[in-house]
């Protein structure tokens, strides 16, 4: 970590940047006193977009029956799924 007073900043503000990039925080100083922290950003993830998947998931009738849930609710549960 890297102690800088706020003049320094100032004239130096780029080669901090730099520095932060590179991996190292740096701490900006004010009559001695730490006052603010130069570090670097987390990437932001991308949000899914809405409809990505249109046209492209064929839902075949009776995909919601009862019987289907009971096969799925089995499976979470770890029991062997009802016969059809």
């Amino acid at each position: 970590m890297k102690y800088v007073n706020t003049h320094e900043a100032k004239t130096q503000l780029s080669k901090l940047i730099a520095a932060v990039q590179a991996g190292e925080e740096v701490v900006i100083c004010q009559a001695g006193k730490p006052v603010a922290r130069l570090a670097a950003l987390e990437p932001t993830k991308k949000k899914p977009r809405l409809g990505t998947f249109k046209g492209k998931i064929k839902l075949h009738p009776g995909w919601d029956s009862p019987e289907t849930d009971a096969e799925i609710e089995a499976l979470m549960l770890g029991e062997d799924p009802p016969k059809r």
